[in-house]
């Protein structure tokens, strides 16, 4: 913002070239760089890309990303018909198998992803194609599906960070890489035994004012359900009551983070599903909205539904395409907001960034 009374005439070509390059879309500031060393090093600066990032987040920047067993591919969303654009190919940057990737968890266009062959961690950028392994010798980094759990954030410091909670032969162990150091270092974290079990199933991380929040839910009707918060900056966890859900059949808790503020699309029922929308105010969840049952389905498409919201009309979706559309008679959201879990972990919603999987 320029201050009342100054012309971008009185401004230095520095400042000139940050403020307009700051507004760009992602990938035509990776063109810029090439204009000269200078732009090459205004660019490049932790100031422009934290800046540019925050910019960046909005409707326009977000897109799909899908993998199937041949293809990688990325959609634009079109907004005034509620669907994908055409869709683009990519092309993986780093070694895989047949597209055995899995994407764990998203932040500001930076993926954390999985290659399964090897259950190694990376962090990848599919607008910059820029990648950085995370596994190391001594086992850092190490992913096995239906035991870990993983979420990306930031911390004050302006730090992106992995938390990466591993359960191995009834032991629990909470891991953080820092990407401004590179390297990982365990942490304390004091939790029920119980949760160490595998007939418990722990969500990925969603991060929201401060913090990185799961849902920890049993595998079977009537279990235990919490959430589990975690403190990026003191690094303490706590645990949070799920919504007051019924407890006559299965339940699904899936986070959001509407501008800041932690929502759950809490799911129960067996052969019909209920699906409500809460938000959580200090430690307690308020019911935002209830949809009607939705007709009987099958369980096995019943665990592969995530949700999203947009212009008024609410989404439930199955990993490859829609599947109810819901209207609302209240418009809490103007804009779409992603869910971070996706069944069989082959889709992310992203916005496109400049953000950098390494310093």
């Amino acid at each position: 913002m320029l201050n009342e009374g100054i012309t971008m005439a009185d401004l230095p070509v520095h400042t000139i070239v940050f403020e307009i390059l700051t507004r760009v879309p992602a990938k035509d500031v990776g063109r810029s760089k090439s204009v000269c060393k200078k732009w090459y090093a205004l660019l490049s600066t932790q100031d422009f890309v934290r800046i540019h990032c925050s910019r960046s987040l909005v409707s326009s920047n977000q897109r799909v990303l899908l993998i199937d067993d041949l293809t990688c591919s990325v959609h634009p969303i079109i907004f005034q018909s509620n669907d994908y654009g055409p869709s683009s190919i990519v092309t993986f940057p780093f070694h895989h198998h047949n597209n055995d990737v899995s994407i764990l968890s998203h932040l500001n266009g930076l993926l954390c992803v999985c290659l399964n062959h090897t259950y190694e961690l990376l962090l990848w950028n599919p607008t910059t194609t820029a990648f950085k392994h995370l596994s190391t010798p001594d086992s850092h980094g190490f992913y096995i599906n239906n035991l870990d759990a993983i979420g990306l954030y930031v911390d004050a410091d302006d730090d992106y960070k992995v938390l990466h909670i591993t359960r191995r032969s009834g032991v629990l162990g909470v891991y953080v890489y820092s990407r401004e150091v590179d390297s990982w270092r365990n942490i304390p974290f004091i939790t029920r035994q119980e949760y160490l079990s595998p007939h418990f199933n722990w969500s990925a991380g969603t991060f929201c004012g401060g913090s990185l929040y799961f849902t920890i839910c049993e595998c079977w009707v009537r279990g235990t359900n919490v959430v589990i918060c975690f403190d990026v900056n003191s690094e303490q966890f706590k645990e949070i009551s799920f919504p007051p859900v019924p407890s006559t059949g299965m339940v699904q808790g899936v986070l959001v983070n509407v501008k800041n503020e932690l929502h759950m699309f809490a799911s129960t029922g067996m052969f019909e599903m209920t699906i409500d929308l809460w938000t959580l105010q200090g430690d307690y969840w308020i019911k935002v909205l209830s949809c009607p049952p939705i007709p009987p389905i099958s369980l096995s498409l019943w665990c592969d539904i995530t949700h999203y919201v947009t212009n008024g009309n609410w989404f439930v979706m199955t990993k490859l395409g829609k599947l109810f559309t819901i209207e609302m008679d209240v418009k809490p959201f103007e804009c779409f907001y992603p869910v971070t879990w996706f069944r069989g972990f082959k889709g992310a919603v992203f916005v496109e960034t400049i953000v950098s999987p390494s310093i």
